[in-house]
């Protein structure tokens, strides 16, 4: 399997987190003027998503690999384990943080993530705290800080099930960014994540069949929000986020992933004509610097990640 090389997985990481911030907008939207249920959504997009990556994998790609990753019984499990902890727990509790308050604070909440995996991989004694670690999550929180709260801490004051489903998403992203890694060393990321997807929708079909929906109160403008969130706000930005992790390590990965929230204010700005305040530049300004620092300091990255080179649990040799 030819892994991409570290340019192209910064664009994959880099698109995908724009699609993801985009996504999550567009999502808002439909919970608040459309009256979508969170269930529901989140059934449907996991499952024709996960289908459609299924489909291009069979016809465009290898297609062995599409029933091969059920032959061995250890890959089976882990790919089960990932679809119920890692794609449904993520896509879940993220959407229904914003059910419950909005895209803002569930942004934030969720890139609670980089801290967790760098806490993660040194208890672990998989890396090693670097200075490069301090500066960079630095700037990704504080950026995701000033960006989405415009310096103010009263703008956090939404309702405490969303603070709670924002903190359990940065949780599942955390989870979903360290544990796909082995499985894409044996199998290509459209399988995984295609597979992941449609085991997290059935899962969810139990509580909601996507089939109880009353279609016909659904505008044309609503159908293309939906087309929206499900190939490119969920589709596109899974699988760019997760084929990423063949070239980068999974904290440049979830660093650079904070390009969500930025996607988010932006798109906030300019479609729902919110303003955009002093400290949102700062932020804007953080994101950008990490961004930098991440794709220029190839040699620190090259250093951080030396410690992981036999544990195959955390990193695609």
């Amino acid at each position: 399997m030819n892994r991409p090389t570290r340019r192209t997985g910064l664009f994959l990481v880099i698109t995908g987190a724009i699609f993801w911030g985009v996504g999550g907008t567009v999502a808002q939207k439909l919970f608040q003027q459309y009256a979508i249920d969170v269930n529901w959504l989140v059934t449907t997009r996991l499952l024709i998503a996960g289908f459609l990556l299924l489909t291009v994998q069979y016809f465009w790609k290898n297609r062995s690999q599409v029933f091969d990753v059920w032959k061995n019984k250890r890959t089976a499990v882990q790919l089960f384990i990932f679809g119920l902890l890692g794609m449904l727990a993520v896509q879940y509790t993220y959407m229904a943080s914003i059910k419950y308050g909005n895209a803002a604070v569930a942004t934030l909440l969720q890139y609670l993530a980089p801290v967790m995996i760098i806490i993660y991989l040194v208890l672990r004694k998989q890396t090693t705290l670097t200075r490069q670690d301090f500066i960079t999550v630095s700037l990704a929180l504080g950026g995701c800080f000033f960006l989405l709260t415009n310096g103010s801490l009263s703008s956090l004051s939404v309702p405490a099930t969303a603070i709670v489903w924002g903190v359990l998403s940065g949780v599942a992203l955390a989870f979903y960014t360290l544990y796909a890694v082995p499985l894409l060393k044996q199998y290509d990321s459209l399988v995984i994540v295609g597979w992941a997807m449609m085991i997290g929708g059935l899962a969810l079909s139990f509580i909601h069949p996507p089939w109880q929906m009353d279609f016909t109160s659904l505008t044309a403008e609503a159908i293309f929000y939906l087309v929206f969130v499900i190939i490119f706000g969920t589709m596109i930005a899974f699988w760019f986020y997760i084929k990423s992790l063949q070239s980068l390590s999974p904290k440049e990965t979830s660093l650079l992933g904070s390009l969500e929230p930025l996607a988010a204010v932006l798109t906030t700005v300019t479609w729902l004509k919110e303003p955009f305040g002093y400290f949102q530049y700062v932020g804007t300004a953080c994101i950008i610097g990490m961004i930098l620092l991440l794709s220029l300091n190839k040699k620190s990255s090259s250093k951080t990640k030396k410690p992981l080179k036999n544990k195959k649990s955390f990193r695609i040799s």
